[in-house]
């Protein structure tokens, strides 16, 4: 099976629901490309490829379409280039590289000038590409691609100029024209100094302007479109002002070519639905530059410049041309940029970005360091040991991406809807403007005209595409400031049908640093000699309860003998050889498969876990030593967490290979409604199953190597971020903290997301629904409703922006328990 690769590319061009759907067309249509998913809000799309597919024939298809893919250009001043060979080596290394689209090497000033698509590359892997084979290359504008909110800031600002242009030239039309209608006084002055041809002839040349220079971006996307038969917002927009400016100048310049009833003007109607809509492009643009704004606050943690060892000097560099093994120095006060390891000095650092925890947290030689945390008073040297996308910092920031242009089950049923929309709109407008010519009232021609116009401008879908995608983004991106990563979008959507909320025990209810708390000796054996022989063979296990019962024996025995031949037995239990004797130690069940009679030790550890104490059992030599038990606390916040979950109306269940009668204690100590305890690793899948079969899709949350399985078997897998990789990549939510809480807040702003897409749904189709047929007419011989084309654009305008605002008030979303994730 050939492999797929992963693709993400910006797209420009796009200003409706409509113009998702063609995009998304395009992109299916070229062999070898799957999982498409276009988001509007975030102006990108994400896919898989596979041969013959490649970056440049998909970015080729999007170009096509008429919604190029993004394109960034970077210039490098490269070193070393002597000869027209060296220009074409160095040509050929950057072309190589996947999204480079062009690639202009020049000898003469030593620089390379390189376009590629936006999303796939970074300046930093041009300058490595280049001085890998032996040119050395540096940035001339060490500045990498502006992002969405500079971008729409930029865009907004040519926005609120053209709309100030179209503003003051259409302001004199629907004064001439509307005032004349309003107050009769006025249109007699009119009349009477200028007349109403002259009138006509300025309405003609200040409209024709207004469409020319502010107006004329709906004109070169929409006619385009329209002539490939893909027709989008701009369309509408093109047809139905082309249409009032067409029909008004005929009457102005050509009047005996109509009926003299129908000889009448609409140039304001035309002028003012390009003002209005593009008020509401500009308030659009704003507002869409604050969705991102979670994302830019991520990346503003880390710093622009890094102070290296180069040669035995300190050399300030971009933070992005820190390459791994680099010695790192940092100051006092400074922001750590990249992830590493100790390598001299200590100090305290403030890690409470990612971990949630604010104490600063004590760094020596040895131990790690985050990009982006902030050194406190100290100052230490450290080696970078993950650089650029692969640092903790630039992985937060991919999976908040990748969840924010994530395709919701729900948004499948907009996306065929508006795949079609646009054109049946198109079709109903000219069925109306048939039906009134035929049918309508004197002047039919004119009525036909403002129905048919009123429907085009009416039924532009933006608020359609817009209602989903950007209350993912800004929904993704306030959970991730509560500590809340949803590397799967979908699982926003997913949370809430969850029904059952089921934990691992160990690291996940309780802190995982468990202590030996109890060892009752079997009689003819001592304390000392069980703890000393335990400690030995547990200190060949990195398992917490293992650790714990190692630690208490080093503080009271000393030095451990050594023990050979350890194994572990997942689920059972460990045995090694311990000064010429076999020892076992493990679960209840281990001893039973070893056929090891537990005698009066079974009560005693019967007892121990009534009282929420996890009771092991130790052999030697075949005979039952002692009963252990070991106590891991429950985290602070699981009590209060598992009673938000209650509120919420969630059922709750423990799944853990603990003893049944220490999983019992905590269930009730905890208020957890279900337990299934002594299951294996390989059996928590099975746990799983059958919790589903009783009670509906469930949510699993673990933080070990052996929840990985039951993670990705759950309907959707919650993974502690202070747990291993393995179990934070097997999950579709991680918590930066290990607290609990965390998993209440993601239930709270899944709901809240949701709410506010359904809202937003409501809004866009009821909109839609409700404004089409009264701008048609339908109650016109009624009622004698007629919806004006201005009051049309005025509200298509209005619903994008609502629709906006309503996604962003999820920035203001507040947690149901605080955690302290730089909220």
């Amino acid at each position: 099976m050939t492999a797929l690769n992963d693709l993400k590319l910006s797209i420009d061009g796009m200003s409706c629901a409509a113009c998702v759907g063609r995009a998304e067309k395009a992109l299916r249509e070229v062999d070898g490309v799957a999982d498409v998913a276009v988001n509007l809000a975030s102006e990108s799309a994400t896919l898989h490829y596979a041969a013959p597919a490649d970056p440049a024939r998909i970015a080729a298809a999007l170009d096509t379409a008429g919604y190029p893919a993004r394109r960034v250009t970077v210039t490098l001043d490269i070193q070393d280039m002597s000869c027209a060979s060296c220009v074409g080596r160095v040509d050929l290394a950057l072309a190589a590289l996947p999204g480079v689209t062009d690639v202009n090497v020049n000898l003469a000033s030593e620089t390379a000038t390189v376009t590629y698509l936006e999303g796939m590359l970074a300046p930093a892997d041009l300058v490595r590409a280049s001085a890998e084979i032996g040119y050395p290359a540096r940035l001339r504008d060490a500045t990498e691609t502006a992002d969405m909110g500079a971008r729409k800031e930029a865009e907004a600002a040519v926005l609120r100029r053209d709309v100030l242009i179209a503003a003051i030239l259409a302001v004199p039309v629907f004064v001439i024209e509307m005032g004349g209608h309003l107050i009769p006084s006025f249109h007699h002055w009119v009349m009477a100094t200028i007349g109403q041809q002259t009138s006509w002839v300025l309405q003609f040349l200040l409209t024709t302007l207004v469409l020319i220079f502010p107006g004329r971006r709906f004109y070169a996307k929409g006619v385009p479109s329209l002539l490939r038969g893909a027709p989008d917002m701009n369309s509408l927009v093109a047809v139905g002002t082309l249409a009032a400016w067409g029909f008004s100048s005929v009457a102005t310049f050509l009047p005996a070519a109509l009926p003299a009833a129908s000889r009448a003007v609409y140039f304001e109607a035309a002028a003012v639905i390009v003002v209005l809509i593009l008020v509401g492009r500009y308030l659009e643009a704003r507002a869409k530059g604050r969705t991102g704004e979670a994302i830019r606050k991520l990346l503003s943690l880390s710093p622009r410049t890094a102070l290296v060892l180069r040669n035995g000097e300190e050399v300030e560099i971009d933070a992005a041309l820190v390459t791994t093994g680099d010695i790192v120095l940092v100051r006092p006060g400074a922001r750590i940029p990249v992830d590493g390891e100790v390598t001299e000095g200590e100090s305290h650092v403030d890690e409470s970005m990612i971990t949630g925890e604010p104490i600063p947290v004590e760094k020596h030689s040895g131990d790690r360091v985050t990009g982006g945390t902030v050194n406190g008073e100290g100052a230490f040297r450290f080696r970078a040991t993950a650089v650029g996308a692969d640092t903790t910092l630039s992985q937060i920031v991919r999976m908040v991406e990748e969840a924010q242009g994530a395709k919701l089950p729900i948004q499948g049923l907009v996306d065929r809807i508006t795949l079609w929309f646009v054109p049946v709109v198109m079709g109903i407008a000219a069925l109306t403007t048939l039906i009134w010519l035929f049918l309508g009232p004197t002047p039919a021609l004119s009525h036909a005209l403002v129905a048919g116009v009123a429907v085009l401008i009416i039924a532009c879908p933006c608020a359609m595409g817009l209602a989903t995608p950007t209350s993912i983004m800004v929904g993704t991106g306030r959970a991730a400031e509560l500590g809340v990563l949803f590397r799967k979008g979908d699982a926003l959507q997913a949370l809430q049908g969850a029904s059952v909320v089921a934990f691992d025990k160990t690291g996940t209810l309780t802190a995982g640093r468990p202590e030996l708390t109890d060892l009752v000796p079997a009689s003819d054996y001592d304390r000392f000699g069980i703890l000393r022989t335990a400690g030995a063979v547990e200190a060949q296990s990195e398992h917490p309860i293992a650790r714990a019962i190692a630690a208490t024996a080093r503080a009271e025995c000393g030095a451990l003998p050594d023990a050979q031949g350890f194994r572990s037995q997942t689920g059972f239990g460990v045995r090694a050889t311990v000064e010429g004797r076999e020892v076992l130690i493990g679960a209840d069940r281990m001893m039973a498969r070893q056929k090891i009679d537990l005698g009066p030790l079974a009560d005693t550890a019967a007892g121990l876990a009534r009282d929420g104490k996890t009771p092991l059992y130790i052999a030697i030599g075949g005979q039952i030593a002692a009963a252990l038990a070991v106590s891991d606390p429950l985290k602070p916040t699981t009590r209060a967490a598992i009673a938000a979950l209650h509120d919420m109306g969630l059922k709750t269940a423990m799944i853990t290979g603990d003893n049944q009668a220490t999983a019992d204690a905590i269930a009730r100590e905890t208020g957890i409604d279900h337990v299934v305890a002594e299951v294996l690793p390989r059996g928590k899948v099975k746990a799983l199953d059958a919790l589903r079969d009783a009670g509906g899709k469930l949510a699993f949350i673990g933080d070990g190597i052996n929840d990985a399985p039951a993670l990705a078997a759950a309907d959707i897998g919650i993974a502690i971020g202070t747990g291993t990789d393995v179990a934070i990549e097997s999950a579709d939510v991680v918590l930066m903290s290990g607290d609990l809480q965390g998993v209440v807040n993601a239930f709270h702003v899944s709901a809240r997301t949701m709410r506010n897409i359904r809202q937003n749904l409501f809004w866009a189709f009821a909109y839609n629904t409700a404004l089409i047929p009264v701008a048609a007419g339908l109650f016109y011989p009624a009622l004698g409703w007629q919806l004006s084309p201005m009051l049309g654009a005025g509200a298509m305008a209005l619903s994008s922006v609502f629709v906006l605002s309503n996604a962003l008030r999820l920035r203001r979303v507040r947690p149901v328990l605080q955690v302290g994730v730089h909220a």
